[in-house]
């Protein structure tokens, strides 16, 4: 019994991680992932598919946030500067939608998916993309972990 609260709590953990480091704060999910891996107790599809729901759902979360942005961007608590509101939205006139393969992207992921929010990007497909992007960058991960460990 104690292997399965270990394994659930490692998976809310890990699932926390996930969700806070694709808002607008300033955490990240990479290292929490990584150890998991090490570990070797749990399945990577599993720690996979966790991670990137829960980083999908951060992401909703900032597109909610681009959809009421007119009435939080001027709070002082308000996690992104103008200047990067400015860059996210530039890149996202750019490449349109498409951005969104960006949203894995440090510094410049979180933003893009506001900015989604903002421009009323269509939901399903915003979380379809991210979806992928996300997925993406956890898989990248797992690639990294058994090319430096195994």
């Amino acid at each position: 019994m104690a292997f399965v609260k270990d394994s659930l709590m490692a998976y809310f953990l890990l699932f926390l991680s996930a969700f806070g480091a694709a808002t607008l704060l300033p955490l990240q999910s990479e290292a929490v992932l990584f150890s998991l891996f090490v570990l070797q107790q749990h399945p990577v599809v599993l720690l996979l598919c966790v991670a990137t729901l829960g980083n999908v759902l951060g992401s909703c979360v900032n597109w909610w946030l681009g959809l009421q942005i007119e009435h939080l961007k001027h709070k002082k608590w308000f996690p992104v500067s103008a200047k990067q509101l400015e860059k996210a939205q530039k890149i996202y006139h750019r490449y349109g939608f498409y951005s969104l393969l960006l949203s894995w992207a440090p510094i410049i992921g979180d933003p893009i998916t506001l900015i989604a929010g903002v421009l009323k990007e269509n939901f399903w497909r915003f979380v379809i993309v991210v979806s992928f992007a996300k997925a993406g960058r956890y898989l990248f991960i797992y690639l990294l972990y058994i090319g430096l460990i195994h």
